[in-house]
């Protein structure tokens, strides 16, 4: 496998924001995703829940609902406006002021005609879906209480609120309240503090399912506005509801992290008699679990900790395959951290700031596993703040560490830095190309004197860097047409190719000596999660979100022999079943056959130039199997080089002096910066 010098870096504080809202569009099986710092992702069902696309933040703008409307996507928070958002360009499209007050809930009919919002003032307001925009309709009657949750009956013509002490039915024709559904509040003390109902389901039945802060899921009857039956199942809130496309199950979010499900079954065997039952309790979140979704096969949640959760229900799970898989998405699909490999730099990218440091020096050669005394301590370079409300959405240093380039939605900044012993200087490069107006990639090339920079319609601009003249050279676009986003940018080390990634899973490589496109990789059915071009071959290295891995030969335009070899031999099963893709891809220039790559929970080699692992082969890990008799270790010897002696990792990357850099973050280092969960009493406390 080889031995290196290890980085352990620990000083990159990255702290996920606690999830707000999902919400399910089922024709493209894509789940959005709102965080409290205002950024919202999308995830594709389909594709092993692969984080397609973020769209970033911005201060003082937290989302508190999300909406489908076919796909279009729309969110609404505390601010007051209603927002939708440009897919496309990660972006958000417009945004409407709804003239209510801070917007608790936002709600589409299943028709894709009309949304719903809930405001501070008591209203529910009616918004037209046209083509492009949305119009204000009209206001239903006006309550005098805040409206917290809403939902609609699948026909359209009611919706029902959620509110302080009650719920309202609403004939959506006429906008005058139907029914007033009071709510009893809770026993003993709490009797004198309000109810609140903060989610509420309506069925086609006409069944009205609500979730309050007495902790009960009460089931209601919109035709007599009566109760039918009434749920105990959590001391404290009952905080987010939901029903499954076939209205045979609901899920409950509370505040002590569980998720309860309720199932609409026969109680006696043999009667059609149907009745709402609670069946089942899972406990993956040890915080308030703000929202849930109920997919038919698998229940997924978020809130205050941070996780985006998906368990799966195998009783509707008919094969047994990745789908089966409980999932907790913690970091982000792409990295966060940039490396200058020949100036031992690393860029932390934060949503505000951008933190520059130098990696420590160690003295001597040690044992394997042993710990080297420190000749020099990391230090903190440059902390870099931005101007504006805007998040970053990517950054990137170049390698030789004199160039810092960053970009917003709104914005794209480049600075060169000036590093003088201990004395450091940045300074902003004010003249830029006009069409560096922003993106969502940025990469340079090996010698730094070029910048890639990918913008909409899938473009990359090159501009060329100097000491003193900054020229846009062109903009590379490939003949698909394709409006996605690039997501992944890889430049060759002889400065010769580019390739880019687009969410359509289309890889384009350009040629930079002739500035046009070279060829297009054949479009595999799932994303390209990490890429990069081998220094020596010039051969692409992709890895996708379904664990597959394919290597592509850039000259010759095909696949090489050993990918074709690894896609009729079939990858080992171990290595399918993981449940986090692969982030980053570097290369061994020593060793031309070794590939390195990680995902959060591990870091691998492979060597092209052993066999590959067959269905009776074990991952073991390297330190296990060097303990092994050397028989053993020969009889367990393939291509994949497991190592997961790392806390979870967020960045691996082989520096030019053979040192390798592995940018580790505990979860309970996260989970430690979370707010206290509720108390909860437990046995003999």
């Amino acid at each position: 496998m080889g031995e290196f010098k290890v980085h352990r870096v620990r000083f990159f504080d990255y702290m996920p924001s606690a999830i707000r809202a999902l919400a399910f569009q089922p024709q493209r099986e894509k789940i959005a995703v709102a965080r409290t710092s205002g950024s919202v992702e999308i995830f594709n069902c389909a594709d092993r829940f692969f984080q397609e696309k973020i769209i970033p933040g911005r201060e003082q703008a937290a989302t508190e609902a999300l909406a489908w409307v076919g796909d279009r996507l729309f969110s609404a928070g505390l601010n007051g406006v209603i927002s939708e958002y440009d897919l496309e360009n990660q972006k958000v499209k417009y945004t409407i002021d709804a003239f209510g007050g801070p917007i608790w809930t936002i709600a589409s009919n299943q028709q894709g005609t009309h949304l719903a919002v809930g405001c501070e003032d008591g209203t529910v307001k009616l918004f037209e879906v046209c083509e492009g925009k949305i119009q204000f309709e009209k206001n239903l009657a006006k309550q005098k209480g805040r409206i917290l949750s809403l939902s609609w009956h699948p026909s359209g013509s009611r919706i029902v609120a959620g509110m302080m002490d009650m719920i309202r039915v609403f004939n959506t024709e006429t906008g005058q309240s139907v029914h007033r559904l009071l709510v009893e509040r809770g026993i003993g003390a709490s009797r004198s503090v309000e109810c609140v109902v903060w989610g509420v389901v309506y069925l086609s039945d006409g069944t009205i399912i609500s979730g309050d802060s007495s902790g009960k899921v009460k089931i209601w009857d919109d035709l007599t506005g009566t109760l039918i039956k009434s749920h105990q199942v959590t001391k404290w809130d009952v905080l987010a509801l939901s029903v499954s496309q076939d209205e045979t199950s609901v899920v409950a979010g509370t505040s002590e992290g569980t998720v309860v499900q309720f199932q609409f079954l026969s109680v006696v065997l043999g009667q059609e008699d149907k009745e709402w039952v609670q069946t089942r309790i899972f406990k993956n979140h040890t915080h308030d679990v703000r929202t849930v979704l109920e997919l038919g096969t698998a229940v997924v949640s978020g809130g205050m900790d941070t996780q985006f959760v998906v368990r799966p229900l195998l009783d509707k799970i008919e094969e047994r395959g990745p789908e089966c898989v409980l999932r907790k998405i913690q970091f982000p699909h792409r990295s966060l951290v940039s490396c200058a490999k020949k100036a031992g730099l690393l860029l932390f990218q934060y949503p505000g700031h951008l933190e520059l440091w130098r990696l420590g020096e160690s003295d001597g050669h040690g044992a394997s596993g042993s710990v080297l005394p420190v000749k020099r301590k990391p230090e903190k370079l440059l902390h870099l703040k931005i101007k504006g409300e805007e998040h970053i959405c990517c950054s990137a240093v170049s390698p030789c560490g004199e160039w810092i380039a960053y970009s917003t939605v709104a914005s794209f900044r480049l600075y060169r830095l000036h590093c003088d012993n201990n004395n450091v200087s940045i300074t902003k490069v004010s003249k830029l190309p006009k069409v560096l107006s922003s993106a969502n990639q940025i990469c340079f090339s090996s010698d730094s004197s070029k910048l890639f920079a990918a913008s909409t319609c899938s473009s990359v601009h090159v501009v060329s860097l100097s000491q003193t003249v900054h020229k846009f050279v062109c903009t590379l676009k490939p003949k698909s047409g394709s409006v996605q986003a690039v997501h992944l940018l890889a430049a060759s080390e002889d400065g010769k190719w580019l390739a880019s990634a687009n969410s359509d899973r289309e890889v384009q490589i350009y040629n930079l000596t002739k500035m046009k496109l070279h060829s297009t990789v054949p479009v595999y059915n799932s994303g390209v999660t990490a890429m990069a071009i081998h220094p020596t071959t010039n051969n692409l290295f992709m890895v996708h979100a379904d664990q597959q891995v394919f290597e592509y030969s850039i000259e010759e335009k095909k696949y090489t022999d050993w990918s074709r070899q690894v896609q009729r031999n079939g990858l080992h099963y171990l290595w399918l079943a993981r449940d986090t893709p692969v982030t980053n891809v570097t290369f061994n220039p020593k060793n031309p056959t070794h590939i390195i790559l990680h995902d959060a929970y591990m870091f691998c080699i492979i060597d092209q130039t052993l066999p590959l692992p067959d269905s009776s082969s074990q991952f073991y890990n390297q330190l296990t199997l060097r303990s092994l008799p050397e028989k053993d270790r020969t009889k367990h010897s393939h291509a994949f080089k497991m190592c997961k002696t790392f806390k979870e990792l967020m960045f691996v990357e082989l520096m030019e002096d053979q040192s390798l850099v592995a940018v580790e973050r505990p979860l309970v280092e996260i989970a430690a910066q979370l707010p206290a969960p509720v108390r909860q009493k437990k046995f003999a406390t």
